[in-house]
């Protein structure tokens, strides 16, 4: 790291420190603050459960930002890659087979295939999802959505090394409502949600649905069949019931599921030239080759019952039972060329059975949370290289077995009036097995099916476990009524597993787990009478033995994939969150966010240390956004209101490499909105627009310099514009 780098990073400690301090001292002239037109205007405030129980943002002494559904509606989301931007340190984008890549202060997975557990755990209602196909939610049907930054390795389950986002569905009423939308758009977007809801039986029995529907044409123009490539054609609906037999006890049961039906898979641009033959086409990135990018379909499926039963005024019991599915089957063209060279096929079925039983303590100066989770899943995966122009086939099998048990506690006791230390722990033990089979089929001119066999290369039977401790410790002072200070120790951890690409005997031999120890100190204020929220967090974390996914190539100069232990990384940070309602007119909000990342050992191949060669993945120095929101009332006529924020990133590397070739540089996104609704709430209009300046920017890559010899990379979404109309009832 430079020492020009240290100076900046030094700087912006300095800067967002001082603006910490001056929160600190702003509740004695806070009382002082006037009142716009007589009329009080507050900034809103939002309950999460960030801490398994209800609590208002402001009490929580976590890194956690709460995105409420008119936060979600001014973001204009549409699925959880618009929360990037929106979220101090989130990298959060679709990745090249359907899969959520997530990335929380530098800590995640990049790494789509099922042997690579993400690094950063993504929740439904409580609900853990195993895998990162399927992960890539659509925001519909939303109450809010929580993310919490850093390691959550006490209160919550698998893989949250990184941090969690939870997606928390709307709440059932008995009063009987409803929502729809009816949007439209370039690239032929056709896109409609709706919701309907109330009681079936008196206020005991209720019932929810909610259905979103989304079709549009590809980005990109395929040059080899005049077709667009990367569309969308997509279904998904979620069904909830709710009983309530008493005051003290409620049974739900949630149910979604989800198709998607695209005509084609996502074809990268070529950011070299490919054998030179096929020159680079970043100058034009929308404009793509691809031979064997006609099929991507995707099926998820759960259902969880959620029980809760008040057994006394200050002990709450909980039960959480959830089953999901996962099928995902697609051919992804990765020569990005009209030549049948580097064909990847890839048939995923997946299954999970999760249990989770808690029990929540609330006293006078006891708050207390504990519970046994349990998650067994099991996947398969039949994939591999299908390159007719060699004639060389490659048929792989890949079946896992997961399973996770784990005990934890966490509690926190009032020391004094003001003073809160917060103590927890968990257990986990994880087991997986492990079946590999790969063979090899020679003059093959169509895909391999499950059951296709070959020459074998590769036999794998193994199994392995590990377990770990993950503490957390605290403490929470609250500075003034309106002004809270943390600090905290806590550890994440990421099991083990074994590299279901291995074409050897290397595959039985497992890769170690993931432990990431993190100290966090913050602060959370809320000032001028309620007009503006600062949030404050700075961290520093301790990261050993990273999983990491490269490409190389073997003795022979042919292609050869590692996924291995990286070693060690120091990462630190400094996040700033504002709220401010100056008006009550006017709503703005403000994220900055500065990372300071660096491996402090990488051995590469050939036992060579390269972590001066290497930067972190999905982790841009700097990231921020500025974004308002002004409400014009027009009495009868309704209200208008106008909406535009800028997000901004400095210099990021997609891949392990840190290719230079396929480094996005610093880059901004700009969107805006205008959104007429009628004095009764009942009916809107709203006419948006993203990425209006049209930027075109590289959110995921592939450095295959060293075999077969060339870098790819995928595009984020052009400008885009749609017209959305709605209506409440």
């Amino acid at each position: 790291m430079s020492y020009q780098l240290k100076r900046s990073g030094a700087r912006a400690l300095l800067w967002v420190s001082g603006i910490a301090l001056m929160a600190a001292a702003a509740p004695a002239a806070a009382q002082q603050a006037p009142e716009a037109n007589g009329q009080t205007t507050t900034v809103d405030e939002i309950v999460v459960t960030a801490r398994r129980r209800d609590e208002r943002l402001q009490d929580v002494p976590v890194a956690v930002t709460a995105l409420s559904s008119a936060t979600l509606e001014t973001l204009q989301a549409t699925d959880i890659g618009d929360l990037q931007g929106a979220v101090p340190n989130l990298s959060l984008h679709v990745g090249d087979a359907s899969n959520a890549v997530v990335y929380i202060r530098g800590v995640g997975q990049v790494d789509s295939l099922a042997f690579a557990d993400p690094g950063v755990g993504i929740y439904i209602d409580d609900v853990y999802l195993g895998r990162a196909q399927g992960a890539f939610l659509s925001v519909y049907d939303v109450d809010r959505i929580e993310v919490l930054r850093g390691p959550q390795g006490t209160l919550y389950g698998r893989n949250t090394i990184g941090g969690a986002v939870k997606f928390v569905s709307t709440p059932l009423s008995a009063e009987p409502g409803g929502r729809v939308e009816l949007s439209v758009g370039d690239y032929g977007l056709r896109a409609f949600r709706g919701a309907l809801g109330g009681a079936l039986a008196g206020d005991n029995l209720l019932a929810k649905a909610a259905v979103s529907l989304t079709q549009r044409d590809g980005y990109a123009h395929n040059a080899f069949d005049g077709r667009s490539d990367g569309d969308q054609d997509q279904i998904a609906g979620r069904l909830a019931f709710e009983y309530r037999p008493s005051d003290d006890v409620s049974l739900r049961l949630n149910i979604d599921a989800s198709r998607d039906r695209p005509d084609t898979s996502r074809t990268p641009a070529r950011a070299t030239s490919v054998f030179g033959l096929y020159p680079a086409t970043t100058t034009d990135p929308f404009q793509v080759d691809a031979d064997y990018n006609d099929l991507a379909n995707l099926d998820t499926f759960g259902v969880s019952l959620t029980g809760e039963w008040v057994l006394s005024d200050t002990l709450t019991a909980k039960s959480i039972t959830a089953y999901r599915t996962m099928d995902y089957i697609t051919h992804l063209d990765l020569d990005a060329t009209p030549m049948p060279f580097f064909g990847i096929y890839d048939d995923e079925q997946q299954s999970q059975f999760s249990q989770e039983l808690q029990l929540t303590y609330a006293g006078e100066r006891w708050n207390v949370v504990g519970g046994l989770f349990y998650f067994d899943e099991t996947d398969s995966t039949f994939a591999g290289l299908f390159g007719p122009a060699i004639s060389v086939i490659t048929a792989e099998l890949n079946d896992y077995h997961n399973r996770s048990w784990a005990a934890y506690g966490q509690g926190s006791y009032e020391l004094g009036e003001r003073l809160n230390l917060t103590a927890g722990l968990r257990y986990t033990y994880e087991q997986k097995d492990f079946v590999r089979t790969q063979d090899l089929i020679l003059g093959g001119t169509t895909t391999p099916r499950r059951g296709d066999t070959g020459f074998r290369l590769a036999s794998i039977d193994t199994s392995s476990d590990w377990s770990s401790l993950t503490p957390k410790i605290g403490l929470d002072y609250r500075v003034s009524d309106d002004v809270l200070a943390y600090v905290s120790i806590s550890q994440g951890f990421k099991s083990g597993g074994f590299d279901g690409r291995a074409g050897d005997a290397t595959g039985a031999t497992p890769y170690e787990p993931e432990t990431l120890w993190a100290y966090e100190a913050g602060l959370k204020s809320t000032l001028f009478d309620h007009r503006l929220i600062a949030n404050l967090a700075m961290f520093w974390n301790d990261y050993t033995d990273l999983q990491l996914s490269s490409f190389t190539a073997d003795s022979g100069g042919g292609f050869r994939a590692l996924f291995t232990n990286a070693g060690a990384a120091t990462i630190r940070g400094v996040e700033l969150e504002l709220m401010a309602r100056p008006t009550a007119a006017l709503n703005l909000t403000a994220v900055v966010s500065y990372l300071d990342g660096e491996y402090d050992e990488y051995i590469g191949p050939g036992g060579l240390d390269i972590s001066n060669q290497r930067t972190l993945v999905n982790a841009p120095e700097w990231s921020g956004r500025l974004g308002g929101v002004y409400t014009v009332d027009m009495g009868p006529g309704g209200m208008f209101k106008f909406g535009a924020d800028a997000s901004y990133r400095s210099k990021t590397y997609p891949t392990v490499s840190s290719s230079e070739v396929v480094a996005q540089g610093a880059f901004t996104l700009v969107d805006a909105f205008a959104r007429w609704e009628a004095s009764s709430g009942r009916y809107f209009a709203e006419l948006g627009g993203k990425n209006l300046t049209d930027e075109r920017y590289i959110e995921h890559a592939f450095d295959l310099s060293a075999s077969p010899g060339y870098q790819l990379a995928y595009y984020g979404a052009p400008r885009t514009v749609r017209f959305t109309v709605g209506a409440r009832f």
